[in-house]
Order: C-alpha cells, then structure tokens, then sequence
C-alpha cells in the first residue's frame, strides 16, 4: 500500500520542504524506527504525524537507513546466534565439524587456564599461530616446539601441585565433618562402586549427609563446582561428559548445544545444575551420584566428597 505524501514539493518522501531554504531536506534517521512520509510535514509548516514511528515487528533499523528492513532467516544447517532485534539484524553462526573433535593440546590449554589463570584462548592462539608458520623449516619447528614442551611441563607441576593441596584438604574434611558409615541405601539409587578401589574406600567415599542435601549446595560451593567444570565440560573421546549429564536429565539436544555455543561466558555444567535445581528442587547431590555412576565418572564423584552441607561445623 502506497503511503500518502504530504509535500507536494518533494517527491522522496524521505524528505520534506524547507519553506525557508526553499529546499527539500532529508528527515533525521533513529535506530528501531522509520520515518513517516515527508517527515509527516507539509509545504507550509504543517504537522501532520511524528517524524518518526517504531519499526513493526521482525523489522529492524539500526540507523543506516531511512525505513525498517525485514529481518534476516538463518539458512538451513547454520545456527541463530542472536535474535534480530528492533536495531540490529539476525546473527547466525555456523558451527564447525570439527567442534566437537577437540584436540588434546585444547583440553589440556582450557585446565592450565583453571589452575593458573591463563586464558585458552589466548593459549589456543599461541599454538595455532606457531603450526600455521613455514612447517618445512626445521628451525621453525623447533621455535615452536620449544613453547609446547614448557606448557606441558608447567600442566604437569599444576597437576601435582593441585592433587597434593586437595588430598590435604580431603583429609582435614573427613576428621572433622565425616563419619565413617558402613553403606549407603536410598531408594533409587545403588551403593556406588569405584575402580581400583577396595569395598572399605567404597563405603568411605560419601556420608549420608552429603547425598541428603540439597543439589544447590554443589552450586553453592565454588571451590567443589569449579573442579567438577575442569573434570566434565571438556569433550575427551571415550569419556562422557556434562553433554551426556544433561542428555540424562532430560534437556533437549538444541539446549545442549546452545549451553555449549555459549561456554566461553558460562560453564555449560554450572547451566545445567541451575536448570534441574530450578526444574527438579527436591533433587539431592544424592541424585548427582547416581548419574555420574552410569557415566562412570567416578572421579567426579570423588570430588563431591570436598563438599561440605549446612550441618557441618568447621574450627
């Protein structure tokens, strides 16, 4: 439907007539609206509309353009990494094949990142600017051979390091909060069973209060939560990880990989806690077990046996 102009002077309606100048001006532009015809002006002055109206929906004007643009669909196959909004268009993203076939140098670049604050990216950068050099030369190869072998080295001490620093704190939990039980049966889950370890470690790995609380006391302990990110956001073939955690409770395959897309802000495990906790409040750490049991990562299980419930009492 063809808009009605209001200068008989102007033709673009763009534009309306400057009685002073005797000229036809362009209308002011504003981001999430368009102009109105002749800026809702006539030739003598006359206000007929506002300059402007707000872009209707799935419409948007970021301020380049006088009228609202329809917003962009994200082809087949690639997917929505922003909404369009009434100012900026539609942001889509393809992800790479390769996305979920993560190499080991990256694995091991996201735990130094962990534990000594390094940033992966920034190691992930390094690495990829070293192989991208002359791959013929030898001299180049041993330039960059040399930074990964120290990288590796300093994972290697952080790795002793943090398994002494927790063993210690392990140890000083237990003589103050823990007693020692003879198992654990809850209706619903199974007496939880390590590899490598004898039926004493077995009964000795959780109490009962710790299965009983509540699931957000995992969130609620930073220190516990941020080793079990370091253990289970990583992809590792043959290993299961928080993807199938969340595959486990039920989440869709689109959140997953939404959870995923956006791991660079948020831990897609921490995502996960905070949905079944907000879905699922009953739920207890003791539910957590049980999962992590059917993925067989028993070394997160041993990592919950850090936390430390309400009914604890520290000196």
């Amino acid at each position: 439907m063809e808009e009605m102009a209001y200068s008989d002077n102007c033709i673009d309606l763009t534009t309306y007539w400057d009685r002073h100048r005797r000229i036809c001006v362009p209308c002011e532009r504003k981001p999430g609206h368009e102009v109105n015809p002749n800026c809702g002006r006539d030739d003598e002055g006359g206000i007929h509309q506002a300059v402007f109206r707000k872009c209707k929906p799935n419409t948007f004007n970021n301020g380049s353009s006088a009228y609202c643009q329809n917003c962009s669909p994200c082809p087949p196959g690639i997917s929505v990494l922003k909404l369009c909004t009434l100012t900026s268009d539609t942001i889509c993203q393809e992800r790479s094949r390769n996305e979920l076939t993560t190499v080991a140098f990256s694995k091991s670049a996201a735990t130094l990142a962990a534990t000594t604050s390094i940033s992966p990216a920034a190691t992930t950068t390094t690495y990829n600017t070293a192989i991208s050099q002359d791959k013929g030369s030898p001299q180049t190869t041993a330039l960059w051979a040399v930074p990964i072998t120290i990288i590796f080295v300093i994972l290697l001490a952080a790795a002793v390091v943090c398994a002494l620093k927790l063993k210690k704190r392990g140890g000083l939990l237990k003589s103050v909060c823990y007693k020692r039980r003879t198992s654990y049966k809850n209706e619903g889950f199974s007496p939880i069973s390590t590899p490598g370890t004898n039926s004493e470690e077995v009964e000795d790995i959780l109490n009962d209060k710790i299965l009983s609380a509540p699931l957000h006391t995992v969130l609620d302990d930073l220190d516990v939560l941020e080793e079990l990110v370091i253990l289970l956001d990583p992809d590792a073939q043959g290993i299961k990880n928080t993807k199938h955690l969340a595959s486990y409770c039920s989440f869709p395959s689109t959140w997953i990989t939404y959870a995923y897309s956006m791991k660079e802000s948020k831990s897609p495990l921490k995502a996960v806690l905070e949905g079944v906790t907000s879905k699922q409040p009953d739920w207890t750490v003791g539910h957590l077990v049980n999962l992590l049991r059917q993925m067989g990562r028993n070394d997160a299980i041993a990592v919950l046996t850090k936390l430390r419930p309400s009914q604890c009492h520290y000196f």
